[in-house]
């Protein structure tokens, strides 16, 4: 195993992966999707006290999580950038930024829209909702960072401490409901057990698929695309080194 991500550290071997794996990955997301929207839509009951404004979880809940492992999964390309100094760490970390984003603002909206019939109001500054605003708001601090350096090594090397250094939100997010008083409940589903009827934990566990898998996508789809990018800045930074050399 560790052989072989040893040998995805060649960025054209990498890219040759994921031109094979995206196509299933992508037929794999939608299909899951479409089980998971069937099941949460038509087959899940609604609940007996929010009655049909329950089916946003199977929107928000997936979100939220991926949200936190998204963030998660830079902190460990981080330690790869930092550490092992692998040569597609920052890649990776650069292009799961704006995906993991994208999840935090869907859980931000679809969280809102549960809460004014769940609570009464949009919108409250207790303990988890703030902190998963503090969760987007660093997703937009780390996407800022990396376009104001110009040079990549240094912005890469930034990113990773400001990404390590926010994972300690990730628990805050995670543990917020238990540590201080909050409006928002607790968790349902847990490694010892569920709370949830099982009606609604299956098209929940499936939605979390097609999040996941959608994760997985849009990242080797942006890591290859990135890919790209660098190697033509290469090229163009090399061709204008040669003219300059020419005109001496």
């Amino acid at each position: 195993m560790l052989r072989f991500f040893a040998s995805l550290a060649n960025p054209t071997r990498f890219a040759g992966l994921a031109d094979r794996l995206l196509p299933w990955l992508a037929g794999a997301t939608a299909l899951a999707f479409a089980a998971g929207l069937y099941m949460a839509l038509v087959i899940a009951p609604a609940d007996y006290q929010q009655g049909e404004s329950v089916r946003i979880m199977y929107i928000h809940v997936p979100a939220a999580w991926l949200a936190l492992g998204c963030w998660t999964a830079m902190s460990v390309a981080a330690l790869g950038t930092l550490v092992w100094r692998h040569p597609l760490a920052d890649v990776a970390q650069q292009a799961a930024a704006p995906v993991g984003a994208a999840f935090t603002a869907v859980c931000l909206l679809t969280g809102s829209l549960w809460g004014r019939p769940a609570w009464g109001t949009w919108w409250v500054w207790d303990a988890r909702l703030t902190s998963v605003l503090v969760l987007f708001l660093m997703y937009l601090g780390v996407m800022a960072l990396w376009r104001a350096i110009d040079d990549p090594g240094r912005a890469a090397r930034a990113v990773a401490i400001l990404t390590l250094v926010g994972f300690v939100n990730v628990p805050i997010v995670k543990f917020s409901v238990e540590w201080w008083f909050t409006l928002h409940q607790g968790a349902s589903l847990t490694i010892s057990g569920s709370a949830i009827d099982p009606a609604m934990l299956r098209p929940l566990l499936v939605m979390a698929l097609g999040y996941l898998l959608l994760f997985v996508t849009l990242l080797l789809m942006r890591m290859r695309t990135e890919l790209m990018r660098r190697r033509l800045r290469r090229m163009a930074l090399v061709a204008a080194s040669g003219l300059a050399a020419g005109t001496i």
